[in-house]
C-alpha cells in the first residue's frame, strides 16, 4: 500500500523528485480545486510547477498535466493499485514519453512550451469560488502580462474573438488529453480570428 503524505511543508518537490527518479506511479489529490485525484507518472519538477503522466479511468493515457504545487493536499508513493496498473500498461505497451527540455520554472515558459506540443492545449484557470474552469484553444500571442487564445467551446465550435488570460490566473495546462483531442477533431481547422483581432500571431 503507498504511502499518502500531506503536502504540509517543503518537502514536497523533493518527494516528487524522487518518485520521477524511481520510475514510481504516484496518485495525487487536489481537493481545494476539484473531486478526484490524479494518477500516473512524474516527468519533472520545477520551483513552481510539475510536469504528470496523466493516466485515465480506462486505463488509457489522457494527456501530460504541468500542475502547480501548493494545490496538491495529499500524495501517495506508490498508487495502492499500482500493480495492476503497471501490469495493465505493460499488457496495452504504453509507457511515459516526455518532451524534452520542458520548462518548468515560469507559466510563460511552461504554455508557450505546451502550444508547441500540441495544436491546442488545456488552460485551467482559478475562479471565484476556487475551482478550477478549463478552457480549450490553440495560442494566439503572448505579451508581459499574459496571453491571448482561439478557444472551442464545449459544443466543439470555435470562437473567432480571442481570449485573454493573464498569466497569474493558470493553475494547470494540459497537452494531449483526451477531451482537448476529441474537441479538436470535431471543430477541425480554426476560422480566421475576427477582423482587428487576428493580433502578430507570434510567441513573442
Amino acid at each position: 500500500m503507498g504511502k499518502i503524505i500531506e503536502f504540509k511543508n517543503t518537502g514536497q518537490r523533493a518527494q516528487l523528485r524522487e518518485a520521477a527518479a524511481t520510475g514510481q506511479m504516484v496518485r495525487l489529490w487536489r481537493s481545494e480545486l476539484e473531486h478526484g485525484s490524479f494518477c500516473g507518472y512524474v516527468g519533472g519538477v520545477g520551483r513552481e510547477f510539475f510536469l504528470m503522466w496523466v493516466l485515465g479511468d480506462s486505463v488509457n493515457y489522457d494527456g501530460l498535466y504541468v500542475m502547480r504545487h501548493r494545490d496538491v493536499g495529499e500524495l501517495e508513493v506508490p498508487d495502492k493499485h499500482h500493480i495492476f496498473l503497471e501490469k495493465a500498461l505493460a499488457l496495452k505497451q504504453m509507457k511515459p514519453e516526455w518532451p524534452e527540455a520542458f520548462p518548468l520554472d515560469d507559466i510563460r515558459e511552461v504554455v508557450q512550451a505546451a502550444a508547441l506540443c500540441t495544436p491546442v492545449i488545456g488552460v485551467h484557470v482559478d475562479s471565484e469560488d476556487e475551482a478550477e474552469v478549463c478552457y480549450i484553444g490553440r495560442l494566439i500571442d503572448v505579451d508581459d502580462e499574459g496571453f491571448r487564445m482561439q478557444e472551442i467551446s464545449p459544443d466543439a465550435e470555435w470562437l473567432t474573438d480571442a481570449s485573454f488570460f493573464g498569466w497569474d490566473e493558470v493553475s494547470t495546462v494540459s497537452i494531449g488529453d483526451g477531451y482537448a483531442q476529441s474537441l479538436l477533431q470535431v471543430a477541425g481547422a480554426p476560422p480566421p480570428l475576427s477582423p482587428g483581432d487576428s493580433g502578430v500571431g507570434q510567441l513573442r
